[in-house]
């Protein structure tokens, strides 16, 4: 059968046009796909395309005709349109939690496109081809999501389906190596782009969380189950099965000392985090190129706070307060996360169009302020979503876990607590001073990279990890659960076995995402993709698509295990992360497979198993 003559070929230099305008942009051609006839071609700032053979045009022939009309009489050129200005096309967004992808509006008004003809130039400059390798997982769960989803998929809504065809449109990291002179160019074409940016209605991913609808109901039963564990769990008979108790008196839920507790235990965290102990990093390029840097100081924070600790109990401190008043501190810190959440979203409407995150600027204003409009709200250098994600909360749920150990000891007249609570305790504690001890991972997972900062993430970080992640804590407290010594045995291996994958699966990704190159990196097998990025199928990468998610299962597994069989309320966290992590799972299958395409497809005939190996 006679192939289909393929018109440009694989390093074309060829004007590509922008979907949804008459605006063309050089580009240089990457592939041709015999099936769906299409041409996948590259930009300047790393987005990519594919293109229908006649949306693009040879590069002399248009570059003449472009100077042509560049010198009509009637053309009145001002400095900030000089044919030597290079330009791009500001990518609209980035998960999700939590998606990542930008819709770019198609219906933009005439006098929106003039203003965007005459701010852009159709003449760039060459291609840069270094690009880094990335990995293609997504790490854990809501704290500590270790991968790097920065590269997602922008969907491109064209005002005819029929005459622009399918697009695929991507976007790169920017790989920091301009020179100079690109520099200043550079920060011309950032000020054309924000002069004809559309309104920041339209700065918005597809709305997720069942959308607007979905954000009235998360607003209500997120904060409604919490108060319903907590009030359960104090039952003789706390089972999941019954009835929800009976609402004890107003006033049971409201502490102004417990306020005052959680508002000071807040500022001491801040505290910590802005003195200048420990490493400055840089986080992710955003949308705008810019890398913000951060204070990664968590593992002296949780050291500090522990030995504060130390000293307020030697000092004859009562912490088993925390027990005896869990339910009005969870319902301060509530307020505490609602009222953050306001102001987050007041700000916001001063924040500019690329400080917006993409997920939250729908122009709803109950699902904005659910998802947060900002991306990276700032007070001078304190990067609020940074400090709310890693401190308070998470080294809370420590804090929390130890007052609940001593009021086991207190309730039972106990001179240790018992080997449950011991296991608990410790299983828990390692896990967030790992978190910790690799606080710049954060940086690269998709709260950081992508979600605005606003109810969902000020919640998640103050309410829901420090007052549901101690429920086996709390359940021990008035549930005792004996464990020999061969069952303390068997779950501590099994701990063990799950942080080891955990660990040893994080470390292989993040070290082939630091230097895909490093000689002691050869022996890692990798399926190349038409991004420039490389699938990693080699070590635990190789066994499952999200080894450190299966590290993660098997130690919330040891977290359970504990506490027995005679609830299901100890085994909410395993049952939530199961939920949580399929999720997830799916939803990274989603963005990749319109990421990579057929690489996708293949990395996934390669690697069969999702999470668990012969399982799922």
């Amino acid at each position: 059968m006679r192939m289909p003559s393929v018109k440009y070929q694989k390093g074309d230099k060829v004007m590509g046009r922008w979907p949804g305008s008459s605006l063309y942009y050089e580009v240089k051609v990457l592939g041709f796909d015999i099936t769906s006839q299409l041409y996948t071609v590259i930009y300047k700032d790393g987005t990519e395309l594919e293109l229908k053979e006649q949306d693009i045009k040879n590069f002399a022939g248009f570059q003449t005709r472009s100077r042509s009309r560049s010198r009509s009489p009637g053309r009145r050129r001002s400095r900030s349109r000089s044919p030597a200005r290079t330009t791009r096309r500001s990518s609209s967004r980035t998960a999700a939690a939590v998606a990542a992808a930008a819709g770019t509006d198609s219906s933009l008004s005439s006098s929106q496109d003039t203003r965007l003809k005459d701010a852009l130039e159709v003449r760039l400059g060459p291609l840069q081809q270094t690009m880094p390798a990335e990995n293609n997982s997504n790490n854990k769960h809501e704290k500590k999501e270790e991968n790097n989803t920065a590269n997602k998929v922008n969907e491109v809504e064209a005002e005819s389906e029929k005459n622009l065809g399918r697009y695929n449109l991507r976007r790169r990291k920017d790989d920091g190596g301009a020179k100079p002179a690109a520099v200043v160019a550079e920060q011309q074409e950032k000020e054309a782009v924000k002069e004809a940016a559309p309104p920041a209605s339209t700065l918005s991913t597809p709305l997720d969380f069942g959308g607007k609808i979905g954000a009235y109901f998360w607003l209500l039963f997120l904060p409604s189950w919490v108060l319903f564990l907590v009030l359960q769990v104090n039952l003789e008979d706390p089972s999941l099965f019954n009835f929800p108790p009976p609402l004890p008196p107003l006033e049971a839920f409201w502490d102004v000392q417990a306020l005052g507790f959680v508002i000071l235990w807040i500022l001491f965290q801040a505290l910590l985090y802005v003195l200048p102990v420990g490493k400055l990093s840089e986080g992710m390029p955003l949308r705008s190129g810019e890398r913000l840097k951060y204070r990664t100081n968590g593992f002296f924070a949780i050291v500090v706070s522990a030995v504060a600790v130390a000293v307020a109990v030697h000092q004859g401190v009562d912490l088993t307060y925390i027990h005896s008043h869990f339910l009005q501190l969870a319902v301060a810190s509530l307020l505490v996360s609602v009222l953050l959440s306001v102001y987050l979203y007041v700000r916001s409407h001063n924040a500019a169009p690329e400080q917006q995150a993409l997920g939250g600027n729908s122009g709803n204003v109950v699902y904005d302020f659910f998802k947060g409009r900002e991306l990276n709200p700032r007070i001078k250098d304190f990067d609020l979503k940074f400090f709310c994600e890693m401190r308070p909360g998470l080294i809370g749920w420590c804090l929390i876990n130890f007052a609940l150990a001593l009021a086991e000891m207190k309730l039972h007249g106990l001179d240790a607590p018992s080997y449950s609570m011991i296991l608990v305790n410790v299983f828990q504690l390692l896990y967030v001073v790992d978190g910790l001890w690799n606080e710049e991972a954060i940086l690269t997972t998709m709260d950081l990279m992508h979600d605005g900062f606003g109810f969902m993430l000020a919640f998640g970080d103050l309410v829901w990890v420090p007052f549901t992640y101690t429920l086996q804590a709390y359940y021990l407290v008035s549930h005792p659960n004996s464990l020999s010594p061969l069952a303390v045995a068997t779950i501590v291996t099994l701990k063990l076995i799950g942080f080891y994958i955990f660990r040893k699966s994080n470390s292989e990704k993040n070290a082939f995402r630091r230097d895909p190159s490093d000689p002691k990196l050869s022996y890692l097998k990798t399926i190349p993709t038409a991004t420039g990025k490389s699938l990693l199928v080699s070590g635990w990468w190789g066994v499952v698509r999200h080894p450190n998610y299966l590290g993660d299962l098997i130690m919330a597994l040891a977290w359970s295990l504990p506490c027995g069989f005679s609830h299901l309320l100890p085994w909410y966290y395993m049952i939530y992360f199961i939920i949580l992590l399929v999720h997830r799972d799916s939803r990274d299958m989603s963005d990749c497979r319109r990421k990579y395409g057929s690489a996708w497809d293949e990395y996934c005939r390669t690697v069969r198993y999702r999470i668990i190996p012969r399982v799922y």
